[in-house]
């Protein structure tokens, strides 16, 4: 590099706290990008943030909370989070807070640029194109990118987003070996995982404004919501620690939620010049192992893991609970409410624990301060890697309307009946989904498709109806009757798509053919497999009528309903 060059490069700055960088949406329906300062001088104004990808989004998300974490030292406990709700004004002492770290929120400062390591490099200089932090677009399928086929060049503010990004979810496989990081072996480093957002199933509160969404997601370092692992006194974000160099620090666990929101998971170093960014230096940095990371991570729900138990000869070892792209988030509404709470003393361990951070939301409604008929969404947010963690598969985003009652310690019956609707719908969806099954049988064709395309119309039309049912459950007084009324409109609905495949089952599945259930032969057709579905269905929403009941040929007495299942345990599917 020539001394105009290197000049040049010194000369560049971005001031993340005055140059507009985050993208957001405004109530009127604007969309705009601002600074960090304006984003929280305006949070009352804006609706959320709107980034490249919804992961983008939770990264953004969560380098915000630890700003503001850091800024108020808090919240301490419920009462400090009630005054700061009740105070429309409370982000105001954030821009002093910036004023005072504004240097390390410079994107090209020579000495601490920001989530990077100055003077960064391989032993052979090389530098990396951007398809390397720009996750949307795919590794070796370019095509399926707006940006096809690559990235030449990036404007600063992009680059400030995807560098956020990568140090939440940047892909594992080998990356390059930089020079004073003594895990590199001939130039490269060998996979070491993504990055720490990318274990997470992420889950967050949504509220009517950006403003409300930070607050709610502001969790206290309190023991009785399981945060046990908190250091408040040591938790400190990546700017007010030492500036990283380019090999790991020593291993450590996270001291907190600001620590843990900005690890530092990769060394990184932007190459630009006054027309943008046009190149990446990109290595591993500190490694973060998922396991038994409750204590200090709020923003996923847990699944215990008995191999890793074995492996690590652990009491008890927990994993985070991933999101499954193919499972809507309202059917996964017993992992955010469920109050499993801590096993009593000598009982096993629970198999599942929810986030965190609806445990404390759940606390702020208890002791009263949320009122208990406030209306969030509960948004889920993960990626999906594939191929050894090398590349991003797929982007799960979703949400579902939570009235907090639910949440409530005391009127646990709100939840129970909630999660038990799931429960409804699920049964339901299962016999629409053996009707297809046993239609296409009796027509003797393939069921796979049948089958799973019957589920996957039931469910999509009954989460739209669910969500619906569920946001008005703060306004009810009876839970069990609004069950109930949850049931019949799952009969209805279900019922309706069950005629419909009847109506257009083939002559074919009407003549049937004659099949063996339970070691007796049956006559399987189109007229059977309505009379299972509609028992089978009655049954499950607490609607079943005598009608409906499947009959033997000779006594009258009722015969067992058989669903699928059974028909495939007899070997005829």
């Amino acid at each position: 590099m020539t001394d105009t060059a290197e000049n040049a490069a010194r000369a560049l700055s971005f001031d993340l706290t005055s140059e507009p960088w985050i993208p957001v949406l405004r109530l009127g329906g604007e969309h705009v990008e601002m600074s960090l300062r304006e984003v929280f001088s305006e949070a009352h104004e804006l609706r959320r943030i709107v980034g490249d990808l919804p992961t983008q989004e939770f990264a953004l998300l969560r380098l915000l909370l630890a700003v503001a974490h850091d800024a108020f030292d808090g919240p301490r406990d419920t009462d400090h989070w009630a005054e700061l709700w009740a105070d429309d004004d409370c982000f105001a002492t954030v821009g002093d807070y910036l004023d005072e770290h504004r240097e390390r929120f410079d994107l090209f400062h020579a000495r601490t640029p920001f989530f990077q390591v100055a003077g960064l490099h391989t032993a052979k200089g090389e530098v990396s194109p951007l398809n390397r932090i720009v996750a949307d677009v795919p590794n070796g399928a370019p095509f399926f990118s707006s940006r096809m086929p690559g990235v030449d060049r990036l404007t600063y503010a992009e680059a400030a987003r995807w560098i956020a990004h990568a140090h939440a979810y940047d892909t594992s496989g080998i990356k390059s070996g930089v020079v004073g990081d003594d895990r590199a072996k001939k130039g490269k480093v060998y996979p070491l995982g993504v990055g720490w957002a990318g274990n997470l199933g992420g889950v967050f509160a949504e509220g009517e404004t950006l403003r409300e969404t930070l607050l709610l997601n502001m969790v206290a370092p309190a023991v009785t919501v399981g945060l046990s692992d908190w250091d408040a006194g040591e938790d400190l974000p990546a700017w007010r620690r030492p500036a990283c160099g380019p090999g790991a620090e020593p291993v450590r666990r996270p001291t907190g939620v600001r620590d843990l929101y900005t690890w530092q998971t990769r060394r990184i170093l932007l190459h630009a010049d006054g027309d943008g960014v046009h190149g990446v230096v990109l290595g591993y940095g500190d490694p973060l192992t998922a396991r038994n990371k409750h204590g200090c991570e709020p923003m996923t729900a847990w699944r215990r893991s008995r191999t890793q138990e074995k492996k690590h000869g652990e009491a008890t070892a927990y994993m985070p609970r991933e999101h499954d792209p193919t499972r809507s988030a309202w059917r996964g509404l017993g992992s955010l409410i469920a109050n499993r709470g801590a096993p009593a003393q000598g009982a096993e361990a629970a198999d599942y624990l929810p986030p965190r951070l609806f445990e404390w939301i759940a606390q702020l409604v208890t002791d009263g301060e949320l009122d208990e008929g406030y209306l969030v969404r509960a948004r889920i947010v993960g990626a999906q890697y594939g191929t050894q963690q090398s590349v991003i598969d797929e982007v799960v985003d979703d949400h579902v309307p939570l009235a907090v009652v639910l949440l409530h310690e005391r009127k646990s019956e709100y939840a129970e009946q909630a999660i038990s609707a799931v429960t409804d719908a699920e049964n339901a969806v299962m016999a629409l989904g053996d009707l297809a099954t046993n239609l296409a049988r009796a027509a003797g064709t393939e069921s796979d498709g049948p089958r799973a395309t019957a589920r996957d119309t039931g469910f999509h039309v009954l989460g739209t109806h669910f969500r619906t049912w569920l946001a008005d459950l703060d306004g009810c007084t009876d839970p069990y009757a609004a069950r109930a009324d949850w049931q019949r409109q799952v009969h209805e609905i279900v019922s309706r798509l069950g005629d419909g495949l009847i109506d257009r089952a083939s002559d074919a599945a009407w003549q049937g053919v004659l099949i063996t259930v339970k070691s007796r032969t049956e006559w399987l057709n189109a007229g059977l497999a309505r009379k299972w579905f509609r028992h089978r269905l009655g049954t499950c929403t607490g609607r079943a009528q005598h009608s409906d009941r499947p009959t033997t040929d000779t006594g009258g007495e009722p015969e067992a309903v058989a669903p699928a299942a059974a028909l495939a345990t007899e070997g005829h599917l």
